[in-house]
């Protein structure tokens, strides 16, 4: 039976398509962007995370490892990651949440057993089911079979992606999908690269495509001070987003905060600031304006 690895599930959410929906975040992504508010999502695999400040230094998780692979230090927990299998007994047993896994395997027919629970939210506000991640297109059959089920259960579906997948397989999914919310984070591809790691080539080329097809297309842009709100970038934006086939596109804007630190800090990681920052409300304003200039209908959030 198919199965997708998830690393989180959002009940009456708001902001993921219209009315109140039921969000599922798939783990694994195609970019690697600097400003990743939830770094967790970008792996393709199960990871630990670890929280110093919640640990009581109890000892169970030591005890009750079966690789051993646990040790208890005056730092708090160290793993040992040649040894740990991310079986997920140490977060099972923690007291305190310290332990927490990122990633879980979840068939398609729960997931709609998820997904049927939530129907009388959905019927009663317009809303649905959003797939998300990470990239939700990374699990390609998983994410058809389910569109499929919601079709015919007669259940919004909206798709979040960043478009840096197989053409096909995103046409595809466009025949199953009501609304796409497609990322788009800059047009220089230089830039691109330094701050995902990527080109923007293929996601420039597949929101072309995909906008041919009648596809009804959300553009979400996130606002980074110092990475993408210079008026080039901004120019060059709307004036691509104007150009694209069908009805104009509607642009949500995502001003950035630095709200992910911690999660970097639970996986071990460092996140690297420099360079970025936040948009006052001034700077917000004026890439409105900019976006209304070519009447492009823009919203900030959501």
């Amino acid at each position: 039976m198919n199965s997708g690895l998830i690393f989180d599930v959002k009940r009456y959410a708001i902001n993921d398509g219209p009315g109140i929906r039921i969000t599922f975040f798939f783990k694994g992504c195609s970019l690697n962007c600097a400003w990743c508010h939830n770094p967790e999502s970008i792996s393709k695999d199960i990871q630990k995370m670890y929280s110093a400040d919640k640990c009581i230094g109890c000892g169970t998780c030591v005890d009750e490892c079966p690789k051993t692979a646990l040790t208890l230090t005056e730092r708090g927990i160290i793993t040992n990651s040649e040894l740990c299998n991310m079986c997920g007994i140490c977060a099972e047993v923690c007291p305190t949440g310290a332990i927490e896994m990122s990633g879980r395997m979840e068939t398609v027919d729960d997931i709609m057993k998820m997904i049927e629970n939530e129907q009388i939210f959905f019927d009663q506000s317009g809303g649905g089911v959003t797939f998300s991640g990470g990239e939700p297109i990374l699990h390609y059959d998983v994410l058809i079979d389910l569109l499929d089920k919601c079709g015919e259960r007669g259940i919004h579906r909206t798709v979040d992606t960043a478009g840096l997948v197989g053409t096909e397989k995103l046409l595809e999914v466009a025949k199953r999908t009501d609304l796409f919310l497609y990322d788009l984070k800059m047009i220089d591809e230089d830039k691109h690269k330094r701050w995902t790691d990527v080109s923007n080539k293929k996601i420039l080329e597949n929101l072309q495509k995909l906008s041919k097809t009648g596809a009804e297309i959300n553009i979400r842009i996130p606002l980074i001070k110092g990475v993408n709100t210079d008026d080039e970038n901004i120019v060059k934006t709307a004036e691509y987003v104007s150009s694209l086939a069908g009805k104009k596109k509607k642009v949500n804007l995502l001003p950035y905060h630095n709200i992910a630190q911690k999660k970097y800090t639970k996986l071990g990681e460092e996140y690297d600031e420099s360079g970025m920052g936040e948009p006052g409300k001034e700077l917000i304003d004026s890439i409105v304006a900019k976006f209304n200039e070519y009447e492009i209908e823009v919203v900030v959030g959501g």
